[in-house]
């Protein structure tokens, strides 16, 4: 039993990445710590909250070259957003792998400071597919079909074979 558990405990796959606070300017964006994940998948966690509670911000996980585009002024993409908050947090399931970031806006008219933590879960599910893909619908559907004309088909051949048989009695 203490083999087990030992072994769980080292099978435990969260590495905590950042617990920082960043000060953002105000109405602007702070620019938080960049994951690598060049091959192993993860999920990425962050957790937020403002020192001041009353203060809210909007954290949100980019891609690197997003984020310059954001920095440009040009039209970007969010991988996850979260709602103008003064606590919260915020986790996605990355499926390729990339460069990204955090990314802090404070909205408000006067400086926030946020304590802000990272962290990456490599023992999650790799995947959130709810869905086969048509291929392998269509696939477990043959199947399926097969199977089923297959049981109905010996069953009526039994039958039929049980039906035609003069009684023996």
């Amino acid at each position: 039993m203490t083999f087990l558990a030992l072994l769980l405990l080292l099978a435990s796959a969260r590495v905590e990445l950042v617990d920082q606070v960043y000060v953002v300017g105000a109405d602007n964006w702070g620019y938080g710590p960049e994951i690598q994940l060049k091959q192993q998948l993860a999920l990425v966690g962050v957790r937020f909250e403002t020192e001041g509670r009353t203060d809210r911000v909007r954290v949100a996980l980019m891609r690197r070259d997003d984020m310059e585009k954001l920095r440009a002024g040009l039209p970007h993409g969010v991988v996850e957003v979260s709602q103008e908050l003064a606590a919260g947090s915020l986790t996605y399931p990355v499926q390729a792998p990339d460069q990204y970031v955090v990314v802090i806006e404070n909205p408000a008219s006067k400086p926030a400071s946020v304590r802000v933590q990272v962290w990456l879960d490599f023992g999650s599910p790799r995947s959130t597919v709810t869905q086969l893909s048509p291929r392998r619908q269509f696939t477990v559907i043959a199947i399926s079909f097969a199977v089923f004309f297959a049981i109905v088909t010996f069953s009526a051949r039994r039958l039929l074979r049980v039906v035609r048989r003069p009684d023996a009695h």
